[in-house]
This record gives structure tokens, sequence and C-alpha cells, in this order.
């Protein structure tokens, strides 16, 4: 009961499904964001890098013309993970089993180095976030993996450097994942935000006890439920939920 009323309350502004796939534009702590919501059991969550080619795919509306020939499409899709001038993934990438990048496990510059950061971790039936040590002292086995940093919750913990004044303020995006590996919720932000109010809105409303930081200012959403396909210049790893074509 209390989940379905903590779905209905969630998901009563602007909200539209497809299979599984909910998204919904939220206000939390006086911020607005938009949050899509995978059930990981049902929806096909994948990950997306390079083309036949080897080269970047970049942008949603690629996907999408490589889907087409199989009659499918995105339903939904974010950047996912930090990547060089090149596309090529920062940290830790597989798709379809095939390692792409190795685990970086050190310290270093920018927000990917601000440990702990962690490893997103799609296998058959479950999604799941792990900070980046706990991910390298167990088999995991993820068909799709990308590592971005900082994690913002961790074990139901904030990350430990978010200082709730911080004047560091970018539209954020990430993912956060349920205990049980069944739902992951994507959310952007959809005004600038810091990293204490972005780990706060996994934390403490979307209630998901690991969450993990994919980037800012790049930060792009697709949700055509709800008529968003944003656009720039083009992105590394993108996350994405496909669905056949009617």
């Amino acid at each position: 009961m209390m989940r379905a009323l903590w779905l209905a309350g969630l998901f009563a502004v602007h909200a539209q499904s497809v299979d599984a796939l909910e998204c919904a534009a939220v206000d939390f702590d006086g911020l607005r964001y938009t949050v899509c919501e995978v059930d990981a059991t049902t929806d096909d969550l994948e990950l997306f890098l390079f083309d036949d080619a080897g080269d970047p795919l970049g942008q949603f509306s690629t996907i999408n013309r490589v889907l087409a020939p199989q009659n499918k499409r995105l339903a939904f899709a974010m950047n996912a993970g930090m990547y060089h001038e090149d596309r090529a993934p920062v940290g830790h990438y597989v798709e379809d089993g095939v390692e792409i990048m190795r685990v970086i496990d050190s310290a270093g510059p920018g927000n990917f180095g601000l440990l702990p950061n962690g490893v997103f971790c799609l296998r058959p039936g479950r999604a799941d976030v792990f900070e980046t040590k706990k991910f390298l002292a167990e088999t995991r086995g993820c068909e799709d993996a990308s590592q971005s940093g900082p994690m913002l919750v961790i074990d139901g913990a904030l990350h430990p450097r978010f200082l709730e004044d911080g004047t560091s303020k970018y539209i954020r995006n990430g993912v956060g994942t349920s205990a049980d590996g069944k739902r992951a919720v994507f959310a952007i932000s959809d005004e600038p935000v810091n990293f204490h109010s972005f780990g706060r809105l996994f934390r403490d409303h979307l209630k998901t006890p690991n969450a993990l930081y994919f980037d800012g200012k790049i930060s792009r959403l697709y949700a055509p439920s709800l008529d968003r396909s944003d656009f720039g210049f083009s992105l590394g790893p993108i996350v994405g939920v496909v669905v056949a074509d009617e």
C-alpha cells in the first residue's frame, strides 16, 4: 500500500508510461527535477556508446536511427557517465558483456576522482549502483556497466564531501537503485543544484539507498512521453530503455 501511494504521489504530474517506464516532473525542497523510473525486471535497459564502425553514437536521434531497422526505439535515455574529448569513457565501461574500459579505483581530478565513486551495473532482471571498492571486491558479471562519480548516496548516507551550502550549482543528472535491484530511478535537475541537494533527492525522496552522479553542465534527457528531447554536442555513454516501435 505504501509503495502504491508513493508512486501515485511521485507521478501525479505530467506522468505517462511506456511498458513499466514512468517519467514525471518532481518538486523537492523547492527545486525542480524530471524523474524517470525503470522497472529493471521488465524494461529493456541498455547502455550505448559506439556504433558498429567504432564511431560514437553521441545523440539520442542517432541511437533511434540504429534501432529503427530492428523495429525498435528509445522510450527514455540520458547521458550515463563521464568521457574524454573523443567520447571514450573515463572509467569502467562494459557493453553487451565486452569490457571497453577497465575500472579506475584511484583518486584524481574533477568530480570523477572525488572518491568514493561508483559503477552502474546492469544484469538480467536487475540494475545496481555499487561503490567502486565494493564493486571490485566481488565478481559482478555485468552485461552493461558504466563508472562515474562521485557517488551521491552510499548505503543510505550522503557522500561525505557534500556540503549543504555548497556553492557549485549546475544542471546535474544521475541514477539511484533499490536494494533488490528492481528499481532504477534516473533524475535530471531542471535548474542548477548543488551535490547535497541532488543527493538528498535520491536518498530522501526517491528512497534509493545507493545513487551515482552521471554528470553536470552537459546533462541531457530524452523522454518522449514528456515531449522532451534535449540536444547538444555529442555525448559519450548513454543509457536508455528500448521498446518495440509500434
